[in-house]
């Protein structure tokens, strides 16, 4: 009995082992069914914009080369919906050139983008854009799904098919944020957003590119593909740079002035199309082609904006170019020279005017020149140009003898002048203020009257424009009394130029017609120690002694003489000459 229980027992429990095993198997063949397959990561193409995708929030892998400056970025840490991704994802350092996962969400449209250059990308500037998108590592967050087929404003997908090369977008293909504009708008947008240009760079820039026979056809290729370069990083537009070429060779001629193309993608296309002169490398005269007929407004100057010419030159110049550079830096062009194989020991004898580079250049502290040793290594100086370039406070030659000055008048309204004589001096004031460029930023103008005591008829900061200063001369009244010179002199300093700009030339031009009451020695000594370069101009009864002591030295060329009120007109053009050849001849370092 006991042995048929054990034996009834030991089969139970063989059932419930086989049971439980076969439980076990199924269990694992169901898991086995239901189980989620892998996530594959999209992949995208360059080209493809944050725009073009409907999705919120995605993960994407993009491929090697997106650095490339073809795939547009706009903006910097935040980009317009317009960018390339993988672009994006490059300038903002979290992918490099071999490409990678990313992770992109939407955010809220922008103001303004501001462009910059960040690992190997220039991104552009845009005023504002409808959607944005910022780029993190592709790491995905917890709790989040993310698709693994992105969903497209199109029926046509970017994404690369595994084994094919991926299919680029067509320029004319794609809509600007399509599913994000309202259809009413569609028929007014622009198909591109054309970049306004960089506001930090704001300069009408020259380039005198070398056509001459002597620089081959291969050379004269990378040389237009450095200007292509340049035009990328400046980011071009009415808001930022502009860019026009003169190709030189025997004789100069303009390619394309300021206003042909306002944008980096026109001018490189441009650029592109540029045939080859030949002939010698006559930079001088190119240089003086360049001041008498480049800088006009009517080929795009605008003004307000710094004149650079960037001179390229392969080797050395057949022509001398001192004093054509003389010319161009006093009409306010800053010069740089980029020097490309130049002159070795044994050929330095043909060159007509060693150091020419220095001679020419704006400046001789070697931020105007680069020395390329070879057309090969041309390329790693398009940043350094471009850098310089924009660098607009340090573009010294901008600054002219007409345009950078604080100008005080100091105008003697004693009886002895009398009310028709006075008018003749105001006259001659508003004729000397009529040679300068006068704005806020430029040259500024204020006025003092004395007669024993002194006032203020008008300061500097008070009129920025040149209409508004010569009515302002015009309004002065009529004072009379008595000439006291020297309190006259130590009131101006105080009242006028205490409050000049620290980048100003303080110029005093005193007008008296007799001899002071006072003494002018000490206030003339103290003026001159401020760095006020004063000019005595005096007339009829004036002492000229008391003029030179009054002007800074040399006397000869800040003292005038005239006999006549009605003679003061004629000192104009002699007064405006000396202060500028006193301005060009500052040194140049």
């Amino acid at each position: 009995m006991g042995i048929v229980v054990l034996t009834m027992k030991a089969s139970v429990i063989e059932m419930f082992l086989v049971l439980l095993v076969t439980g076990i198997q199924s269990n694992k063949e169901m898991t086995k069914k239901i189980k989620r397959p892998k996530f594959t990561v999209p992949q995208i193409n360059c080209d493809v914009k944050a725009g073009k995708i409907m999705n919120p929030e995605f993960l994407v892998k993009c491929p090697a080369g997106c650095q490339d400056p073809r795939y547009h970025v706009y903006g910097t840490d935040v980009y317009a919906s317009y960018s390339s991704v993988c672009g994006a994802a490059v300038h903002s350092g979290v992918l490099d050139n071999s490409g990678g996962k990313i992770l992109v969400r939407k955010v809220a449209g922008q103001s303004g983008y501001h462009g910059s250059y960040s690992n190997g990308v220039w991104s552009l500037s845009l005023p504002r854009w409808r959607e944005s998108f910022v780029v993190s590592e592709g790491k995905p967050q917890k709790g989040v799904t993310y698709p693994s087929a992105l969903t497209y404003s199109s029926s046509k997908s970017p994404a690369a098919k595994a084994g094919e090369e991926p299919d680029l977008w067509k320029p004319g293909s794609v809509l600007l944020d399509a599913g994000f504009v309202p259809k009413e708008e569609l028929s007014t947008q622009s198909l591109e957003p054309v970049s306004q240009g960089d506001p930090s760079c704001k300069v009408d820039l020259s380039f005198l590119i070398d056509g001459s026979s002597s620089i081959g056809k291969r050379r004269f290729r990378i040389q237009k593909q450095f200007l292509a370069d340049v035009a990328q990083a400046l980011d071009i537009g009415p808001a930022g740079p502009l860019m026009g070429v003169v190709q030189y060779g025997d004789n100069p001629a303009t390619q394309f002035n300021l206003k042909t193309h306002m944008n980096s993608r026109d001018l490189k296309t441009a650029i592109e199309k540029i045939t080859q002169r030949g002939g010698l490398s006559n930079v001088g005269r190119a240089i003086s082609f360049v001041t008498k007929n480049f800088f006009s407004k009517s080929n795009g100057n605008r003004g307000g904006a710094p004149n650079v010419a960037v001179v390229m030159v392969d080797g050395w110049p057949t022509d001398k170019v001192e004093e054509a550079s003389r010319l161009a830096r006093e009409s306010g062009i800053n010069i740089f020279f980029i020097t490309i194989e130049g002159a070795v020991e044994n050929e330095k004898q043909y060159v007509l005017e060693p150091n020419f580079a220095n001679k020419a250049v704006c400046r001789t502290n070697g931020f105007y020149s680069l020395n390329v040793q070879n057309w090969y290594g041309l390329h790693k100086s398009v940043q350094p140009l471009v850098k310089r370039v924009c660098d607009t406070d340090r573009l010294a030659c901008s600054k002219t003898c007409l345009n950078s000055a604080d100008i005080g008048f100091v105008i003697d309204g004693s009886s002895s002048v009398g009310t028709g004589n006075f008018r003749t001096v105001l006259q001659f004031v508003a004729n000397l203020s009529k040679k300068f460029d006068i704005s806020d930023t430029d040259t500024r103008v204020g006025a003092v009257q004395y007669t024993y005591e002194q006032r203020l008829e008008f300061g500097f900061d008070q009129y920025t424009t040149k209409p508004d200063v010569l009515n302002a001369i015009k309004r002065v009244g009529y004072w009379s009394g008595g000439t006291s010179t020297g309190a006259a002199i130590n009131y101006a300093l105080e009242q006028l130029f205490k409050k000049s700009k620290p980048n100003k030339r303080k110029l005093m031009i005193l007008i008296t017609d007799g001899r002071s009451y006072d003494d002018v020695r000490i206030p003339a000594m103290v003026a001159h120690h401020k760095g006020v370069i004063t000019y005595a101009i005096g007339v009829a009864w004036a002492a000229q002694e008391e003029l030179e002591i009054i002007a800074t030295h040399p006397a000869r060329d800040h003292a005038f003489f005239v006999d006549e009120f009605d003679n003061l007109y004629k000192s104009v053009p002699k007064i405006i000459q000396n202060i500028c050849t006193e301005f060009n001849s500052q040194p140049r370092n």
